[in-house]
């Protein structure tokens, strides 16, 4: 019961004015006028990356489809084998569907960070990357059914190549009750990588798109990157019915990157005792050149932090979400709103015995951005964050010399705006300015760490150049 009246309760307070301010948004802008995108997809199905995609990342409704058909569209030249019975034992692509993507950045904040190693001292202010980020992709048919998108990602900050999004899952098509059914599994490392919907964290615009360098807050929900930071893997299974309603359940795993030992209390930062479930449920309708999803979706994590062995009590942490996405597109214009609301209630039975911090939290994250593009070539996005939570001083600390994290008041609150302009001459690269302006951060704003920071000083300009090919 207290499931349904969270939902009931964010429909009303969180999701319909969303949608009330997505219909005047989306009627303004058109009153005007008329999986991650990579080209080893396009090689594949002989189709322009225009098919799945509107601007990169966001998925198209024949995206998400293809996506949830476990990528096995393609036109290219086979190598196959039967069996004796004539089915199929062996399906590959004679050229293996590859890729790589490239980007290089500049990052520049309002008032330069503090030197990490010099009191008093500043940092370069305008930190440039080449590379910011390096990947290489597998990205297709696996074998007859199965299919995959796996990212592997050289990373300066650690000069060492890493496993990254990935996402490898077996798909097939059948009928239910006079309906068509799709259903399949996902191998996959971080929650909601495998989700189609661009509404969820791991793929939401405009807030996916950011700079490595620049600061951050301190606290996110489970569902927002800490699965990912942690280092999880997850076995989920689904089902698309008449391409309207999905079901998702899985479980997810301990799985840290770096670590060759047991999973036991050297873990580097911690680890999932045993399983986390994950659930997911969504409807999407769609009619003319419109789409229009809801959902809900959920993580429930029991942890251990670091240095904590297996026979000790864990923090437990319950995430429950709910997302919408409305789209329309056309060849001339391209309108998109997204929206997400994560609730997460937390029973720290470990930390606070040991370390004093309140026995229960609540941290709740909203998110909402909408984005318009011309001719899938010049376009823009705005977005509004918001990360609210219980005041814990121990958990959220006054800030240290050196950084520029922690927290006077003990609270997380964190929000603030996010624009974008785009610059698309070709589907496969992509120039973007980002500006970030903070309102208020970790839990203030001026002097929020006590050490004489303002959070308008974490204002952060951002540029960006894509390049996949």
């Amino acid at each position: 019961m207290k499931l349904v009246r969270l939902i009931g309760e964010t429909l009303r307070d969180r999701v319909l004015p969303t949608l009330i301010a997505l219909s005047g948004l989306a009627a303004l802008l058109l009153a005007s006028g008329t999986a991650q995108a990579v080209p080893s997809f396009s090689r594949q199905t002989s189709m322009p990356c225009a098919s799945c995609h509107t601007v990169f990342p966001e998925l198209t409704p024949f995206g998400r489809m293809f996506k949830l058909n476990g990528y096995q569209v393609d036109a290219l030249p086979q190598i196959k084998g039967s069996t004796p019975g004539n089915e199929e034992a062996l399906l590959l692509n004679q050229l293996p569907p590859f890729s790589f993507m490239f980007q290089a950045s500049m990052t520049k904040t309002s008032k330069a960070l503090p030197d990490s190693v010099v009191a008093g001292a500043n940092a370069q202010n305008g930190q440039l990357l080449i590379p910011q980020q390096a990947s290489i992709f597998y990205a297709g048919r696996l074998a007859p059914n199965l299919g995959s998108f796996v990212q592997i990602t050289y990373d300066p900050s650690a000069g060492a190549f890493h496993m990254d999004n990935t996402d490898i899952r077996y798909a097939k098509q059948t009928s239910l009750a006079g309906n068509a059914l799709t259903y399949g599994v996902s191998l996959n490392n971080n929650p909601t990588v495998q989700d189609p919907w661009n509404s969820t964290p791991a793929w939401q615009t405009p807030f996916d798109q950011k700079t490595s360098v620049g600061p951050s807050p301190t606290a996110s929900t489970w569902l927002d990157g800490t699965a990912a930071d942690v280092g999880v893997g997850g076995l989920t299974a689904y089902a698309w019915v008449n391409n309207s309603i999905y079901g998702e359940v899985g479980m997810y795993r301990s799985a840290p990157q770096g670590f060759g030992g047991p999973i036991d209390s050297t873990a580097p930062g911690g680890f999932v005792d045993g399983n986390a479930p994950y659930w997911r449920l969504a409807y999407e309708n769609q009619w003319g050149n419109n789409s229009l999803s809801v959902g809900a979706y959920g993580l429930n994590v029991n942890f251990h932090p670091t240095n904590v062995p297996l026979n000790t009590d864990t923090d437990k942490y319950r995430d429950t979400a709910l997302d919408a996405q409305y789209q329309y597109i056309t060849e001339d214009n391209i309108v998109s709103v997204m929206t997400t609301y994560i609730k997460e209630n937390q029973t720290l039975d470990y930390s606070s015995v040991v370390s004093g911090t309140n026995s229960k939290n609540s941290l709740k994250t909203f998110r909402l951005g909408a984005s318009y593009y011309y001719h899938r070539q010049y376009g823009g996005s705005l977005g509004y964050f918001s990360t609210t939570g219980s005041a814990d001083p121990v958990l959220y600390p006054v800030g240290a010399p050196l950084t520029i994290t922690g927290s006077a008041n003990g609270k997380p609150d964190t929000n603030g705006y996010i624009a974008e302009i785009d610059y698309v001459p070709w589907l496969n690269v992509k120039y973007l300015v980002q500006y970030v302006s903070y309102n208020k951060f970790n839990g203030g704003n001026t002097n929020y760490d006590g050490l004489g920071r303002n959070a308008r000083d974490n204002n952060t300009l951002y540029l960006l150049a894509w390049f996949a090919f």
